[in-house]
């Protein structure tokens, strides 16, 4: 069973839920009305933040899962809090300014790539040695 990589998948949904009300309230405070995505840079980082996440959930995903399944769950649980936790800097950084945002989008995204990658890695090696 892989409980903990499935609530590290529920914690980065529970997030990206989180960046949607963070746009929505975005929305009322500065007066954006839908579909409009520009108008107010504090709102337009709010927008980037959601879109950035979601950017990265189809590639975060499935290389959490693949690695939990060929690797760890317990692992691939770690490794998904870190990138849980570079989106929240991400988050918090860009909010503030454009120019913040690199520290959390680093972490994430090396997150990112230690699972895709281990996960390739032990594929390969699986069936190269069957």
């Amino acid at each position: 069973m892989f409980h903990l990589t499935a609530i590290v998948t529920c914690l980065a949904v529970g997030f990206y839920f989180f960046t949607s009300a963070q746009v929505a309230r975005g929305r009322a405070a500065f007066g954006i009305k839908a579909p409009a995505i520009t108008g107010h840079p504090d709102f337009e980082r709010l927008f980037r933040v959601q879109m950035n996440t979601l950017e990265w959930m189809p590639i975060f995903l499935p290389s959490l899962w693949l690695f939990a399944i060929y690797i760890s769950d317990l692992y691939a649980a770690a490794l998904g809090a870190v990138w849980i936790i570079g989106r929240i800097l991400y988050w918090n950084g860009y909010r503030q300014a454009a120019n913040k945002r690199s520290m959390g989008f680093a972490v994430q995204a090396l997150a990112c790539f230690v699972l895709w990658l281990g996960a390739l890695g032990m594929i390969v090696w699986k069936m190269t040695h069957a």
